[in-house]
C-alpha cells in the first residue's frame, strides 16, 4: 500500500457490566457463534480506513491518539484524506484499500472512518476468502451495516458494532461519561472481555427470554440489502434495529418489507435501539402511530421478547455489540439484560 502511514504507540463501562450468569436459560439451543476473530495485544496494529464517506485526515486524530494509548500501533489507509464527492475516494480506490488491509496479515483489526454511504457500492468487489481463513475484527455501524450482514452470510465471521472514529471526542477529559464509557466498549471488544449490559425495561417492551446470535444494524440498510448475497438471516436469532432521520411512514414501510419477507419471524429476541430525529409529518397527513407500536403491530402473534431503547445507535450511548456472537437475552418487567455467552 503505496501511501499507508504507520503511527506507532505504546470495566465494562456503567451501564455496561458482568452479570449473574444466565446462560442456562437456554443452554440445549442449537446455537452456534460465528468464527472469532483473534483479540488483540498491545502492539497489535488496527488499521483506518475510510469505505465510505470522505473524512479529512484531521478528524481522525482522536481515535489514532485513543487507539495508541490503548496501546495499539495504527496505521491509516489509503482512502483517509481522499475525496470523490461525498465518498472516501472512487469506488476502486475504496475497495482496493479495504481489500489490501483485509488481507495483511500485519493488521489486526480495521476501523472504518466514519459511515455516510458506500458500503454497498463496493461490496461485491470484495474477496473474503483469504479473510473467512484469517479472521480479523471489523468495527463500525450505520451504512457499516451491509459489511456485518456480509460477514456473517456465508461461513460467518463475527464483527464489531460501534461507534466509528468520528465519533472520538476530541478532548478526552471534557467528554461526557457516557462518551468516554462507549469508546471504551470498543476496547473491551477488541481486547477479549466479554460484553454484558443491563439497562432500564421500558413500559412498550415484551417480557421474555432467548438465546441467539446476535444480528442487525441500520433498518435501511438491512432493507437495502435484501434480494443481494448480504441479505440478512434471523431465523433462530436475535435481531437488534436501529435508525435516524426518517419519517414515521418510512420505518413502517421497512418493518413491513421485514414482516413480508419472514425476518420477523422465528427470531429468538428482537431488540430495538434508537430511532432518532424522526422527521415531522406533513400537517394533516400525520402517520399517528409510534415506533413502538409500529414494532408491536409487525410482530404481533410472536412471543419472543421485544425490548426499546437499547443503547445502542446514532447517539452518545451507541455502546458496542459484537455481530455473530451467540447472546442471551433477558428482558424482564424491570431490567433487560444482554449477555454474551
Amino acid at each position: 500500500m503505496k501511501r499507508s502511514t504507520f503511527i506507532s504507540g505504546t470495566s465494562l463501562a456503567a451501564g455496561a457490566f458482568f452479570l449473574p450468569d444466565i446462560r442456562a436459560m437456554a443452554a440445549d439451543d442449537p446455537v452456534h457463534s460465528a468464527r472469532i476473530p483473534p483479540f488483540l495485544r498491545e502492539g497489535d496494529t488496527i488499521a483506518i480506513t475510510s469505505p465510505a464517506g470522505y473524512i479529512r485526515n484531521e478528524e481522525i486524530m482522536p481515535a489514532v491518539a485513543r487507539l495508541q494509548d490503548w496501546g495499539f500501533r495504527v496505521r491509516i489507509g489509503d482512502t483517509v484524506g481522499k475525496r470523490d464527492c461525498s465518498f472516501g475516494g472512487s469506488d476502486a480506490e475504496r475497495a482496493m484499500d479495504l481489500q489490501v488491509l483485509m488481507d495483511d496479515p500485519s493488521v489486526k483489526a480495521i476501523l472504518c472512518a466514519r459511515g455516510g454511504y458506500g458500503i454497498t457500492r463496493i461490496i461485491d468487489r470484495l474477496d473474503l476468502r483469504r479473510f473467512r481463513e484469517k479472521p480479523k475484527w471489523l468495527i463500525g455501524f450505520s451504512d457499516i451495516t451491509a459489511l456485518h450482514l456480509h460477514l456473517t452470510h456465508e461461513h460467518p465471521v463475527a464483527s464489531i458494532h460501534s461507534k466509528m472514529c468520528n465519533s472520538f471526542p476530541e478532548n478526552w477529559e471534557m467528554a461526557e461519561p457516557v462518551v468516554r464509557e462507549t469508546i471504551l466498549s470498543i476496547r473491551d471488544v477488541l481486547t477479549g472481555k466479554k460484553m454484558s449490559y443491563e439497562v432500564p425495561s421500558d413500559i412498550a417492551n415484551r417480557t421474555g427470554r432467548g438465546t441467539g446470535m446476535l444480528v442487525g444494524g441500520n433498518l435501511s440498510v438491512i432493507q437495502t440489502c435484501m434480494g443481494t448475497g448480504s441479505e440478512i438471516r434471523t431465523k433462530d436469532r436475535i435481531l437488534f434495529l436501529e435508525e435516524v432521520g426518517e419519517y414515521l411512514y418510512s420505518i413502517d414501510r421497512m418493518m413491513t418489507n421485514l414482516q413480508r419477507a419472514g425476518k420477523l419471524d422465528g427470531l429468538h429476541g428482537l431488540i430495538i435501539g434508537g430511532f432518532n430525529r424522526i422527521k415531522a409529518d406533513d400537517p394533516g397527513e400525520e402517520f399517528g402511530r409510534t415506533v413502538a407500536e409500529i414494532v408491536m403491530e409487525k410482530t404481533a402473534g410472536h412471543s419472543y421478547p421485544v425490548c426499546f431503547n437499547f443503547p445502542v445507535g446514532h447517539q452518545r450511548n451507541n455502546f458496542a455489540l459484537k455481530c455473530g456472537v451467540v447472546h442471551d437475552l433477558l428482558v424482564g418487567p424491570d431490567t433487560v439484560r444482554l449477555v454474551e455467552r
